[in-house]
């Protein structure tokens, strides 16, 4: 089960996921991902405590990362990837995926 927590200021928004990250989240991770978009101030992306993460997820990180790019936000991830997280990106075919940091 994915917990997930979103904290706000004037600079930027914290998406802290832990936890399964798979589709039964998507809609609620997407919901977070678009407001935090539409507020135009960066995006901190926390996956240090996911356990397992779905290519879902992994396609909703990156079409975010790319809006990002597009509206001129920074998003970025503020924690070492964990492992499931890499394997799940090499698994994926995510070889390029367009932001780091890759697990240690």
């Amino acid at each position: 089960m994915m917990q997930v927590t979103c904290e706000e200021d004037q600079a930027f928004s914290l998406i802290r996921l832990q936890g399964d990250v798979n589709v039964s989240s998507a809609a609620e991770l997407k919901q977070l991902l678009l407001r935090a978009l539409a507020r135009g101030k960066g995006i901190d992306v926390d996956l240090g405590s996911v356990t397992e993460v779905d290519v879902t997820a992994l396609q909703l990180l990156w079409a975010a990362e790319l809006e990002a790019k597009t509206a001129g936000v920074k998003l970025r991830f503020v924690e070492r990837w964990p492992e499931a997280v890499a394997t799940a990106l090499a698994e994926a075919g995510f070889e390029e995926f367009p932001f780091p940091p890759k697990s240690e």
